[in-house]
């Protein structure tokens, strides 16, 4: 394992253990950049399966745009705080029926935020474009418990017209997407689109 990665695997470790220290943000998104400037040379790809499975939200990266508007720069990182659990769980299975013959992979995803007595989850179909390492997904349902006890389930927004049209949809035109640049067993990382870059360590 190169440097880059033990860096990046033990920030993710050390937020879903605790069992190692924290290294800086700033060494943490320089390692991430080098992996996925590494990913797009040696043209990495993944399938849905290695994917598969829940991931703890570890450290995020903020994005701001240039003021000439030339593109969009990596903001401060930061670790995500012990007192919120962040997952996102991934499932080859779907809610939705699927043509036979595509391009890509479908799925399903949930993305689980737990807070003290909350639970809020949103949940969506997602594709993974054959061959490459973009995710795309959109959110469309939602549950919400409160002390154990469900508060909310059902559709968010115009979910259920966003589920029937999703798998139509080219990918440049997705709501959302991940770009994944490292897949492992323990740990994986992303750039989304809004530019920011992101690891999740196997929960």
């Amino acid at each position: 394992m190169t440097d880059n990665l033990l860096v990046i695997s033990q920030a993710a470790k050390a937020v879903v253990t605790r069992e190692v220290q924290k290294p800086s943000p700033d060494l943490v998104v320089e390692a991430l950049l080098t992996e996925e400037k590494s990913s797009k040379k040696n043209k990495q790809k993944y399938n849905l399966d290695r994917l598969i499975g829940n991931w703890r939200l570890c450290f995020i990266t903020g994005t701001k745009k240039t003021r000439d508007r030339a593109g969009i720069v990596l903001g401060a990182g930061r670790y995500v705080p012990n007192w919120v659990k962040i997952t996102i769980s991934y499932h080859n299975e779907t809610k939705l029926e699927v043509e036979q013959e595509n391009n890509f992979e479908a799925g399903w995803v949930e993305n689980l935020v737990e807070f003290g007595p909350l639970k809020l989850c949103v949940s969506g179909p997602i594709k993974l474009l054959s061959g490459k390492y973009i995710l795309a997904f959109d959110f469309t349902r939602m549950t919400v418990e409160l002390f154990g006890f469900k508060v909310y389930s059902g559709y968010i927004r115009d979910g259920q017209a966003s589920e029937e049209n999703f798998y139509q949809t080219s990918f440049a035109k997705q709501a959302s997407f991940f770009v994944y640049f490292l897949v492992t067993e323990k740990f994986i990382a992303a750039r989304g689109k809004g530019g920011g870059l992101a690891i999740w360590g196997k929960d």
